[in-house]
């Protein structure tokens, strides 16, 4: 029996209106932008490896604020059925590209790249941006 592959998503904020994205150093969508993650490992629980992905991804300790969302659309990564569970987090500090990110960069909520965004990843910053409208009461 073949099950999908379960991975992990961070939004990590470093302010009301900034959130932090990598650039993919390796395939799937090399050189484009994603939100800092992977996948689950052995034995780890999925807030576990939120931290791990999010410290291995942008050298920022995290402190996870909520779960966002469960994306698992069969197509959603070009290498085979992954379910991801989306996590919001809060951190300090600059990021720095590491592990299979060649880069990390905080961007203004207005200035997303969605045009060079890796996976679902325009959806799930979508559903994210809505969450924030509707916390602070804006439509």
């Amino acid at each position: 029996m073949r099950t999908p592959l379960l991975t992990v998503d961070v939004i990590i904020r470093l302010s009301e209106n900034t959130l932090v994205l990598v650039r993919r150093g390796k395939p799937p969508y090399e050189g484009s932008w994603a939100i800092p993650g992977g996948f689950v490992e052995y034995g780890e629980t999925v807030e576990e490896a939120a931290r791990r992905e999010a410290l291995e991804e942008t050298g920022l300790e995290v402190e996870l604020e909520g779960l966002l969302g469960v994306y698992s659309d069969p197509s959603r990564d070009p290498r085979g059925h992954t379910v991801s569970i989306c996590f919001t987090a809060v951190a300090s500090g600059r990021p720095v590209g590491g592990s299979d990110a060649a880069e990390a960069r905080v961007f203004h909520i207005e200035d997303i790249p969605y045009d060079n965004l890796a996976f679902d990843h325009s959806r799930i910053l979508d559903d994210f941006i809505k969450s924030i409208r509707n916390q602070n009461g804006v439509n």
